[in-house]
């Protein structure tokens, strides 16, 4: 019972990301609803040890990738604008998600097709980039665990 206990705690213990260190998880693309429009591309980061800046994200499964976030103008009407950067805080988490942050895909290619994934790279002020695997959802299907 022992030898058990301390491979379970061996095997949780190389599943995460040492505390102070910048990532990204739960990437995923929504492909969209008319061919030649742009999709997104949603994730989360997480900060590390020092506060950075996300300056860019790429795809090679998209000829063009900006940052965006939704908010509301004038009159409680949503826009979307694009952002030249987004500050991550130390030690926080930033949610690129549906109805915020997200970055616009255009021209994504005609190969991709959902249930597949496609690779996200982020790059970051300090000279960081991360790379991610985004899993492709259509249109009109649910976000991934959702």
């Amino acid at each position: 019972m022992r030898r058990f206990s301390m491979i379970v705690t061996v095997a949780a213990l190389s599943a995460c990301t040492p505390a102070g260190t910048l990532s990204a998880d739960n990437a995923w693309v929504r492909l969209p609803a008319v061919a030649g429009q742009p999709g997104a591309a949603y994730f989360t980061v997480q900060g590390g040890a020092t506060a950075d800046t996300l300056l860019a994200v790429s795809s090679r499964a998209a000829l063009k990738a900006e940052l965006h976030e939704n908010m509301k103008g004038e009159h409680g009407m949503m826009s979307m604008a694009p952002l030249k950067d987004v500050a991550v805080p130390a030690g926080g988490k930033l949610a690129f998600a549906p109805g915020g942050r997200h970055v616009m895909l255009f021209s994504i290619g005609p190969a991709v097709k959902p249930g597949q994934t496609v690779p996200l790279q982020l790059s970051f002020a300090s000279g960081k980039t991360l790379q991610l695997d985004a899993k492709v959802v259509g249109a009109g299907d649910p976000a991934p665990g959702s």
